[in-house]
């Protein structure tokens, strides 16, 4: 099974309809279950429900063979941390589905780094599914002491100008 999940803050009809065309195109033959906020397009092609209680979510997250999500950091981070396969398409703000390109600039670091795989357009997101298909994502490991030390950095320089 493989999970869509667009978040819940902000409707993403783009790629809920994405993956809704992709599913009934047969470029997806697996069973798709999706959350899908607030959205105004309902898919054909695959069951969906706009919210879900965290423990139903984690279930989904773990048992899903892969993932497909909008660039959301607190998504990624839980896909990471159950190493999951995850693909993404960054909301955009040309889109009028952010206020900024954040999620573009996270999703392309977070792919430089070969931990999730991203599609900027709907039109390319048939080839990004055949790499999911046998996407291993690199393992993401905590820099605590590049942290300390930015912190510490940071904090010299609010003593120093004091």
């Amino acid at each position: 099974m493989i999970f869509l999940t667009v978040g819940t803050q902000f409707s993403f009809d783009r790629l809920v309809k994405a993956v809704d065309f992709a599913v009934e195109r047969g470029q997806i033959a697996e069973q798709v279950y999706a959350q899908i906020g607030k959205n105004s397009y309902r898919p054909y092609n695959f069951e969906s429900i706009p919210s879900l209680e965290k423990p139903l979510f984690d279930k989904y997250i773990c048992e899903a063979s892969c993932i497909i999500s909008h660039a959301g950091m607190g998504t990624i981070a839980m896909v990471l941390s159950n190493n999951k396969p995850l693909l993404v398409m960054p909301r955009q703000k040309k889109y009028g589905e952010v206020v900024n390109d954040h999620q573009i600039a996270i999703a392309r670091k977070f792919e430089e780094l070969g931990h999730i795989l991203a599609v900027y357009r709907e039109e390319d997101l048939q080839a990004k599914l055949e790499q999911l298909k046998s996407f291993v994502p690199r393992p993401r490991t905590n820099n605590t002491e590049a942290i300390i030390n930015k912190i510490s950095e940071y904090l010299s320089c609010l003593n120093q100008s004091a």
